[in-house]
């Protein structure tokens, strides 16, 4: 599959960003904190790689994945019924960290795997049923620094881009996912790993 490549600059944030939208966060995890929980996630996790059905055919896509939280919290990655890992003492210490900040309890989290530039998700809203009206979603992650990129659903020229940096945070307010898209582009330039979490709250 092809995807096009990021057209937003590689450092920093565009200016205008929805601040009632989005909450950023850089240095949000000490950075020799970062370094050890990037290899530890990299080597622990159990991470699997998902398939997506385009033209009728299986593709598979472009990262791995690894989905934890509390039981009953079963999720949609890619299509595919994801039954919950347990939390282990690290993700439960991270969850704990962002609850603070966004003020509500998380009852899981999805991790991403990025091995190289290009891995990728294409554009997408997180709106799935399970993760109620208006979700709020915290993000963390660790590792490359990739351009992590917004447009709005019926004006795709209203775009902005946030470079999202080893140890940052990022808060995803209500009404992001209803009128706004994201995704992390394939990049042509050398990438090293980066691993995402995204905690959300699954409504059942």
């Amino acid at each position: 599959m092809m995807e096009q490549l990021s057209f937003f600059a590689e450092a920093g944030q565009s200016s205008g960003l929805p601040k009632e939208l989005l909450e950023y966060h850089p240095g949000f995890i000490d950075e020799q904190i970062s370094d050890y929980l990037l290899q530890k996630l990299i080597a622990e996790a159990p991470w699997k790689q998902s398939t997506q059905k385009m033209w009728d055919k299986e593709y598979p896509t472009p990262r791995l994945t690894a989905w934890h939280g509390d039981i009953g919290t079963d999720y949609s990655v890619s299509g595919k019924i994801s039954n919950p890992n347990p939390w282990t003492p690290e993700l439960l210490l991270l969850k704990g960290k962002v609850e603070a900040i966004a003020g509500i309890k998380f009852n899981s989290v999805l991790l991403n795997y990025y091995r190289d530039g290009n891995d990728s998700v294409a554009w997408h809203s997180d709106r799935e049923s399970v993760l109620g009206k208006n979700p709020i979603i915290a993000s963390v992650s660790f590792g490359q620094v990739r351009s992590f990129d917004i447009r709005n659903k019926t004006n795709h020229k209203e775009h902005y881009s946030i470079k999202l940096e080893h140890g940052s945070f990022l808060l995803m307010k209500p009404g992001l996912q209803e009128v706004w898209e994201h995704r992390i582009a394939k990049s042509i330039r050398r990438m090293k790993a980066r691993v995402n979490l995204t905690f959300r709250v699954v409504t059942g």
